[in-house]
């Protein structure tokens, strides 16, 4: 039977894509700050969706008495060996307390001593209850004045025209309605991309990774085909987790302060450096010089610590308490055995994402991007995305230009529903869509510095990976599907190997290593100050340019070409 799908066209003056963190608070600071319509269009349900799905334990970014904003910003900069933009880390650090108090408002838990004060959890950090961290954000949004939620919408494409913004298309998951939505402005804040590499685990397990799978770059994939300008793809972010069930290791560093150690009880931190990519290199170095397997080191410590850390982890990660109760040891008991994953692209730890001026406007006229997809402001965490999603309605509300005309050419939907339709009438292809996308996380982990390689590269592995990378877009542009649901899948293939492509291209074009694991260049192995530069890139007739910026030292920044 043959697949023709219904058309429908919103209107609206404002358009969110995605209803994770960044998304559901720029909602929520137009609703509360103008008369503007706001459509949140959301994959799954904003519920439910984006970083915070699971929950949290900690607030990671925040300024504890003693410290400004300042402070957070030499932190960042430090760990990202400068290659950051200042503007964008001072604009949300001031934001990150009121951000934090407007949570707790709304119905967050966060963790008092006896005289009243937020538990400190570090130098940056304070201690929260944060298991329904999503939910409250979610209703306080669901009760917001002019805001329509479409959730289950999987958005494809921006509608773009003579590098102006006007609205973006997409189709329903669970029926045959695709969505096509005029605005005057638009805000991307759809995650970073996990899935690009093979993960830790194998088959039914392989969704036990740190960042959500179904994260899987579609923003940025729909922001580099539009031509925007892009930031920092070859600071990939590879997480130091518990192993196996890849929960986090901060909340046992900080929170018992535990050292890294190898197999011989040795501390090694001091001998490789303590960045946050110098923590993952000095593990790997360590097993591969046969020191293995390597551990955060809580034996020995109290019992209170214990049950502190049981009940952290059931805020986020209930997998790790779970091992702990199976193994019948506690973790005073027993040391937690550390490994590295695999590679993502994440604008929330690294600096990768749309480059962006000081409001978060892209080169794209009228469309922002806000969270895990602005570029150039690492180490912003869920209150970093809180501030960009509010520092970017802002923006929008004094310059939203009402009368401005959302039209374009209609010719530009249709072509995009035809292709829609292509993919759901034709006969079942020789490949499915997660059979190539195997294909490509085997390509990323051998070629393009994954797991297996121990995250290092040379120019040679990286061209292959740009030639079989191609090989297996052209493959993909055959795949069929039978319903609305794999025809998520088809496309939420083409957005990673969308990002895969940019990532291998930044990953050539940095011939230094400025962070150790995050970007390991064999035939460069050394920090060359001539690179002390944004490696950006732009797609031009077909073909992706890079362009070496030079650091950014204004206080506020406005795109000059």
């Amino acid at each position: 039977m043959k697949n023709s799908l219904k058309h429908n066209k919103i209107l609206t003056d404002v358009l969110i894509i995605g209803g994770g963190t960044a998304g559901c608070y720029a909602a929520l600071t137009l609703s509360r700050n103008s008369n503007l319509s706001v459509a949140i269009v959301e994959k799954a349900n904003i519920k439910r969706s984006g970083c915070l799905a699971a929950g949290v334990n900690a607030i990671n970014a925040y300024i504890v008495d003693g410290k400004k904003p300042e402070d957070y910003v030499d932190y960042a900069t430090k760990d990202a060996n400068g290659i950051v933009r200042n503007d964008l880390l001072l604009t949300a650090a001031k934001r990150f307390n009121a951000v934090t108090a407007e949570m707790e408002k709304l119905g967050l838990v966060i963790l008092k001593d006896a005289k009243g004060n937020y538990v400190a959890r570090g130098n940056r950090n304070i201690k929260i209850n944060g298991e329904n961290f999503k939910p409250i954000l979610a209703k306080a949004v669901q009760e917001a004045e002019n805001v329509t939620i479409w959730n289950h919408i999987n958005v494809t494409d921006l509608l773009v025209e003579e590098n102006t913004v006007k609205g973006a298309i997409g189709f329903c998951i669970s029926d045959e309605n695709v969505y096509e939505f005029r605005a005057h402005k638009v805000i991307v804040a759809t995650g970073g991309a996990s899935g690009l590499y093979k993960p830790n685990n194998p088959g039914f397990s392989q969704h036990k990774m740190w960042y959500p799978p179904f994260n899987t770059g579609a923003g940025y994939a729909m922001g580099i085909l539009a031509g925007a300008e892009m930031t920092s793809f070859e600071m990939r972010f590879i997480a130091l987790r518990c192993k196996d069930t890849i929960a986090p290791t901060g909340t046992i560093a900080q929170g018992v302060r535990a050292k890294q150690i190898n197999a011989h009880g040795e501390a090694y931190e001091g001998k490789y450096g303590v960045t946050t990519s110098e923590r993952v290199y000095g593990t790997v170095k360590e097993n591969q010089l046969g020191n293995g397997p390597c551990y955060l080191q809580t034996s020995g410590i109290d019992k209170e610590k214990d049950e502190e850390l049981f009940k952290a982890y059931l805020n986020m990660a209930p997998s790790q308490t779970l091992k702990w109760m199976e193994s019948g040891k506690y973790p005073s008991e027993q040391d937690v055995e550390i490994e590295g994953t695999e590679p993502y692209i994440v604008g929330g730890h690294t600096a990768s994402g749309y480059w962006v001026n000081t409001n978060r406007e892209t080169t794209i006229k009228g469309l922002y991007a806000t969270g895990d997809v602005s570029g150039g402001c690492p180490q912003k965490y869920v209150t970093g995305a809180l501030a960009e999603g509010e520092i970017a309605a802002l923006d929008i509300i004094q310059k939203i230009d009402q009368e401005q005309s959302r039209e374009i050419d209609d010719n530009v939907a249709f072509k995009k529903i035809e292709e829609y339709e292509k993919i759901l009438n034709k006969e079942t292809y020789f490949f499915t869509a997660k059979e190539l996308e195997e294909a490509m996380q085997k390509v990323m982990d051998e070629y393009a510095g994954g797991i297996s390689t121990h995250y290092q590269y040379n120019e040679k592995q990286l061209n292959l990976a740009e030639e079989k990378i191609e090989q297996i877009i052209k493959l993909s542009k055959d795949l069929s599907a039978s319903d609305m649901h794999e025809l998520m899948f088809v496309y939420e293939l083409k957005e990673r190997l969308t990002v895969c492509k940019q990532v291998i291209a930044h990953l050539i074009h940095r011939k230094e290593t400025r962070w150790h694991s995050f970007n390991e260049n064999l035939d460069y192995p050394n920090i060359d100050s001539g690179y002390y530069k944004y490696v950006n890139s732009k797609l031009k007739d077909g073909r992706l340019q890079i362009l070496l910026r030079d650091i950014v030292q204004e206080e506020v920044y406005e795109h000059k070409n």
